[in-house]
């Protein structure tokens, strides 16, 4: 699978502009605000329907303008494909695949898979247990349809368990037959969330460190521990120790949605203990161990993109990043740099073919 075009109208800064692109290598280099990264965004976005990096869509319609589009043409499995998205102030956005509309946009998550690296996933060390949750699940998902379905269903009665805690504590009332038809439905739900959470770690972990070790030349170690209430205890259980503190908080304090990755380096956090270089070096791992899994998984090679990711790394890992990504287990590769010729210097060592555009 590659990206063959790219068409954008509206996006962030970007006004109006086309791109052919390479089937391996394709670099995007110019300084820091004129767009390399939304380039980047938009080729996210025909993925997963939404922005890498803003969450609220309307924000990434371009300043003074009503709409924004994005088309990709694809070859996928021989054939092509293409996938246009769009949105215009008022309306809801629009995902289509050879010009027919998706009904459900969770139906198009898996179908052209994608990894990308950013300085964003630096909130993945810093930040709360929410986002490494969403990285599981997002690795999960791409090619777990029924995970997901299990996933968006805890989370819908997990709203209404908590509105209905809201009820009980703002009318002084207590159901307990209601609450239980709550209960029964997370408890299904989040056991089946667990079991699948543990099994995909079980095999991530030693794709990851794996990953880190070639990077980092093999000077440390490092590993990803999942933490679940539900090593201990099952649903019913936790809900039923939980439900006094429930009631007097009025939202669910016990289940999955309160799991965590724990980012370890001999033993101890990588957010209190690990050097910037360490910490990128570990999410670049991450990254690249999520690219493997799913190509396992998928049997499509990923499309993977780079967001200025030499910085803060030395010379060392950086060249050991690029002899990873330069072998023929990658397909089509998009990169961002502010110094051309840094990237065209590494790029020259390799045997691929590759394409630069300037911005």
């Amino acid at each position: 699978m590659y990206l063959q075009q790219l068409s954008l109208v509206n996006f962030k800064n970007i006004a109006s502009q086309s791109f052919d692109f390479q089937e391996k290598i394709n670099c995007f280099v110019g300084n820091n605000g004129v767009g390399k990264t939304n380039v980047l965004d938009a080729i996210y976005y025909l993925s997963f329907t939404k922005s890498y990096f803003n969450s609220v869509a309307v924000q990434n319609i371009k300043h003074n303008e009503s709409f924004f589009m994005i088309e990709g043409n694809y070859l996928l499995n021989d054939r092509n494909e293409t996938i246009v998205c769009s949105l215009k102030k008022g309306q809801k956005k629009i995902l289509k695949r050879n010009a027919k509309a998706y009904d459900r946009f969770s139906d198009h998550i898996g179908q052209f898979p994608l990894v990308i690296i950013s300085p964003a996933d630096r909130d993945l060390v810093t930040e709360g247990s929410d986002l490494r949750r969403k990285f599981i699940d997002g690795v999960i998902s791409q090619q777990n349809k029924t995970y997901l379905k299990d996933l968006m269903a805890y989370n819908k009665v997990l709203t209404q368990r908590n509105a209905l805690l809201k009820y009980f504590a703002a009318n002084r009332t207590f159901d307990a037959l209601n609450l239980g038809v709550y209960d029964d439905q997370l408890s299904d739900y989040g056991a089946r969330i667990y079991e699948v959470r543990s099994q995909f770690l079980e095999e991530f972990i030693p794709i990851f460190n794996e990953k880190y070790k070639i990077i980092s030349g093999d000077k440390e170690n490092v590993n990803l521990n999942y933490k679940s209430q539900l090593h201990d205890f099952s649903m019913p259980d936790l809900l039923k120790k939980a439900l006094d503190k429930d009631k007097i908080l009025q939202y669910s304090t016990s289940g999955i949605h309160k799991d965590d990755l724990n980012f370890e380096i001999g033993d101890y956090p990588i957010k209190k203990f690990g050097s910037q270089g360490q910490q990128k070096s570990f999410l670049i791992a991450l990254k690249l161990a999520q690219f493997e899994f799913i190509k396992q998984q998928a049997n499509i090679t990923p499309i993977l993109l780079l967001d200025d990711i030499f910085d803060k790394l030395d010379e060392n890992r950086v060249a050991q990043i690029i002899d990873l990504v330069n072998n023929d287990e990658f397909g089509q590769i998009f990169i961002t740099d502010t110094h051309a010729e840094r990237t065209e210097n590494i790029l020259k060592e390799g045997d691929k073919q590759y394409q630069i555009f300037k911005l």
